[in-house]
C-alpha cells in the first residue's frame, strides 16, 4: 500500500465541492453544513446475492448488443473492487456508461454534431466474482466538447457505478486513459488534487490485451482507506 493519505471528502486534501474552473459547482455546492442522516434498514439492505435475478443477465460486451459490431477501436477494460484492506468485494453491480467512439452519448441532451452508433448503445453491467472482478469489452469514447468554458473538451472517460448492497449506497467514479493530455486541463479531472487524481487513470496492460483484436486496460477500484478510489458527489458530465 503507498503512503498517500486516506481520500476523503473531510480531508483537506479532498477536492472542494466549489472548484472555479468547474464552473457547474457555483449552482450545486452546498453553502451550509452537511446534515448527517442516519440510514434506515431499507436503505442499507438489498437483493444481496440475488442480483442477477433481479437484474437480468450480466451486460459485459458492449460490442455485442445490436446487429453489428460498433465502430472505434475495441478495448477490455477490467479490474478488481477491493475494500481498505485489498480484499475483494464481491458480488457487488458494477454498471458502466460513456460515449461512442466519435464522443457522442446515447442521450437527448447530447446534441452536438458528432454521428450516433446505431450498434453502441454505451450502457454495461456486470456482478463482481468471488475475487471481486469485472471484465467489460467495449470501444474507446472518444472525447467531447462541454460548455464550461470555451474551447472546452472532456477526456476520454467511462462512468462506473457501484451499487453495494444496496441502491442507496450506489458510489460514482470516471475512468481516464493513460495517455490522454485532456486530463491535464481538465476542470473536472482537476477537482480531484494530485496525487489522488492518479488513482482514476487506468494503466495499459498487454496481459490482458487480445492479440488482433483489443487493448486492454487496467482499473482496480478501492472503496475506502488509504488508496481509496475518488467518488463522485454529482454524476451529470
Amino acid at each position: 500500500m503507498s503512503d498517500i493519505t486516506p481520500y476523503a471528502r473531510d480531508d483537506a486534501g479532498a477536492p472542494p465541492s466549489l472548484y472555479s474552473d468547474y464552473r457547474s459547482t457555483a449552482a450545486r455546492a452546498p453553502t451550509l453544513a452537511r446534515i448527517r442522516v442516519p440510514q434506515t434498514l431499507t436503505e442499507t439492505t438489498g437483493p444481496g446475492g440475488s442480483w442477477e435475478r433481479l437484474m437480468g443477465s450480466s451486460l459485459d460486451d458492449l460490442t455485442t448488443q445490436h446487429q453489428a459490431a460498433p465502430m472505434g477501436q475495441r478495448i477490455v477494460v477490467s479490474g478488481r473492487v477491493l475494500d481498505e484492506e485489498a480484499r475483494p468485494v464481491s458480488n457487488t453491480v458494477m454498471e458502466i456508461w460513456q460515449a461512442n467512439a466519435a464522443g457522442r452519448y446515447v442521450h437527448v441532451r447530447d446534441q452536438w454534431d458528432a454521428p450516433l452508433d446505431p450498434n453502441f448503445t454505451g450502457a454495461g453491467r456486470v456482478v463482481t466474482d468471488a475475487e471481486g472482478r469485472y471484465r467489460f469489452v467495449t470501444v474507446r469514447p472518444g472525447a467531447y466538447p462541454w460548455g464550461n468554458h470555451n474551447n472546452a473538451w472532456r477526456p476520454a472517460h467511462i462512468h462506473l457505478s457501484l451499487l453495494g448492497p444496496a441502491f442507496a449506497t450506489r458510489l460514482v467514479t470516471q475512468l481516464y486513459f493513460p495517455d490522454d493530455p485532456l486530463i491535464e486541463i481538465d476542470p473536472i479531472a482537476n477537482a480531484v488534487p494530485m496525487p489522488y487524481r492518479q488513482r482514476l487513470v487506468s494503466r495499459f496492460d498487454v496481459a490482458t490485451t487480445m492479440p488482433n483484436w483489443a487493448l486492454g486496460y487496467l482499473f482496480d477500484v478501492v472503496l475506502k482507506g488509504r488508496d481509496q478510489t475518488p467518488f463522485e458527489e454529482n454524476h451529470d458530465d
